[in-house]
């Protein structure tokens, strides 16, 4: 049995409300998501916010990148509009906003460190000791994953106790050395490029696996078949009653 949660929400429910928002993540936790996933990154002054592009445009009505912003301009920006005009206004979310929530809605998270190039570690150290600030003692440790061994590394010289995870497209051949050099406890591997024989490797090497991102139940069926139990998705609310008929909620 995987010690992650069975079911994150992408992003919150990022098909009921806009991705990386407070109002995402309420959605999922209506969705009986039992955990979200969500991105970090550093404001121009070093503030750590939920966020996932380089640039504005896509998920706000701002423009320029987000490296290059302070926090002041950011909570200026609305980034619910471009999803639904009944979301205008949402905001993007600081860590220390969306610890609060997730806490006072029970759900656990996958903290992703999207640093810039450059500020991976930094990265991780503004995003680490702000979470461990606010992450509440009760409750299970949140998973601290990404693409960047640089961003691991940090997390584990800070927090060594919270479980990390190496995000990946494609299973790095060094995958074994880096799991010991970065004391990983799981993988996130890309659901689509992901072989039967890698997960038998990884599931019989100890490794949690929370797979991304699976929004289809053909997909969900066949890896959990090859030992995943942890799965990431943009549609929590249908893949919840397909993991209750699989026995993995």
């Amino acid at each position: 049995m995987s010690r992650l949660p069975t079911l994150y929400g992408h992003r919150g429910a990022p098909r009921l409300a806009p991705e990386n928002t407070l109002a995402s993540f309420r959605a999922a936790a209506a969705a009986r998501a039992k955990a979200v996933e969500f991105d970090v990154a550093l404001t121009f002054d070093s503030r750590p916010v939920v966020f996932h592009d380089a640039s504005l445009e896509r998920t706000t009505n701002g423009t320029g990148l987000l490296a290059e912003t302070t926090l002041e301009a950011l909570s200026g920006l609305d980034a619910g509009g471009w999803f639904d005009p009944s979301f205008a206004g949402e905001m993007v979310p600081t860590l220390e906003e969306t610890i609060d929530v997730l806490e006072t809605l029970g759900l656990g998270a996958d903290i992703e460190l999207k640093p810039d190039p450059g500020r991976e570690v930094e990265t991780a150290k503004v995003a680490l000791a702000v979470a461990t600030d606010c992450w509440p003692e009760h409750a299970a440790p949140p998973l601290i994953s990404s693409f960047s061994r640089v961003a691991l590394a940090a997390a584990k010289d800070i927090r060594p106790d919270w479980p990390r995870a190496l995000c990946f497209d494609l299973l790095p051949q060094d995958w074994s050395d880096a799991a010991d050099s970065l004391g990983l406890s799981a993988m996130c591997p890309n659901a689509d490029r992901l072989t039967a024989d890698q997960a038998a490797t990884l599931v019989a090497s100890g490794f949690d696996m929370m797979a991304w991102t699976v929004n289809e139940a053909e997909t969900v069926r066949k890896l959990a078949g090859w030992g995943v139990r942890s799965f990431c998705t943009d549609l929590p609310q249908e893949l919840r009653p397909l993991l209750a008929q699989l026995d993995l909620v």
